[in-house]
């Protein structure tokens, strides 16, 4: 009888160590992000976590804008290990990675919805040269995605540069943004996300810039006048893994990570389809006296012509190795635009 009840306990022992081992290799990953768990990067985020506890025994934990801080606070949690996953715009990563304001030169990205997601398929700037510039700084790039056309939102009509004059207009804390906004003739204002609301409604800027869906979510058009949409850029975000996370992976599992992440992107690109037309109408519904302005081609050469300036300041700032990326840009451009 002792000899069973021990052969039965080293069994349920063996068990509980197997238990043990299986729970040790299963980890809750940490992801942080800009935007709502409703907003583009949120659903990106969504369908990453869905894929990733799908194939394997991992959970992750999604923390959306400003559970964690500002985007400076979750970068610096990202490169320190806190967190495992983050998605950050290159208007924000451009202080630590400056080649990455390039995504800010106006102009440069097509608006042709199709050509603009091959291009992000298939850069060699993004997917070969961008990677060795984040690893740097201890990131490992998993993938770059287009959020949808920028439009701007004023207290006034613009139509021309010179209906920029003096205004306000907040940027994201990104020195080649500046220089945009400056050839543009607006007086650009860096200001975290999270007082732009406060300070449009109190007339310490005038202006600001986002994709369609991000001006309905967060309800700029409550506190301004005027969207007008010039073509000069579509908002442009990269998803990273903290490297010596990333790194001390099994093979396995960095195989399922960019499995996940690729199921992502190709969800994020059919999900924005009509996005832009679907959130104008909401803020037409909720604010009928809005004005849209899409400035047609004679209205928006004056800035397809400070175009030329931008990219000269951001050569000037990043020396040969921004060269090299604008100019393999523009060739990965030209290959999926013919």
């Amino acid at each position: 009888m002792t000899s069973l009840k021990s052969y039965l306990m080293a069994g349920i022992a063996g068990v509980a160590v197997l238990a043990t081992s299986a729970s040790a290799s299963a980890e809750t990953w940490r992801y942080a992000f800009e935007e709502a768990l409703n907003e583009v990067q949120g659903v990106f985020a969504q369908k990453f976590k869905e894929e990733v506890e799908a194939n394997s025994d991992h959970e992750i934990q999604l923390f959306p804008y400003g559970t964690l801080g500002e985007s400076a606070d979750i970068m610096e949690q990202a490169q320190s290990g806190i967190l495992q996953f983050v998605d950050q715009s290159p208007g924000f990563t451009g202080s630590l990675i400056p080649e990455a304001q390039v995504f800010f030169v106006p102009y440069l990205l097509p608006q042709d919805q199709e050509q603009l997601n091959e291009f992000f398929r298939t850069s060699k700037a993004i997917n070969e040269m961008f990677p060795e510039l984040y690893a740097e700084q201890g990131l490992e790039l998993l993938t770059m995605f287009p959020e949808g056309e920028v439009c701007m939102t004023t207290k006034e009509p613009v139509e021309s540069p010179e209906d920029l004059n003096e205004v306000k207009f907040r940027v994201m804390t990104n020195p080649l943004l500046v220089e945009s906004y400056q050839a543009f003739g607006a007086t650009p204002t860096p200001l975290p996300w999270g007082e732009v609301y406060g300070g449009l409604q109190t007339n310490i800027i005038q202006g600001q810039e986002n994709p369609m869906f991000f001006i309905e979510s967060t309800k700029m058009y409550e506190v301004t006048d005027y969207i007008t949409c010039a073509g000069h850029n579509n908002f442009t975000t990269a998803v990273m893994a903290n490297k010596d996370f990333f790194d001390g992976l099994s093979e396995e599992d960095q195989t399922m990570v960019n499995n996940a992440i690729e199921a992502a992107f190709d969800h994020i690109l059919e999900y924005q389809q009509g996005l832009h037309e679907t959130s104008m109408e909401k803020i037409k519904e909720a604010k009928p006296d809005m004005t849209f302005t899409v400035l047609d081609e004679e209205q928006r050469k004056p800035f397809q012509e400070t175009a030329s300036s931008v990219e000269e300041a951001f050569v000037e700032m990043t020396g040969d190795s921004g060269k090299e990326i604008l100019d393999q840009m523009k060739a990965d451009l030209e290959n999926v635009t013919k």
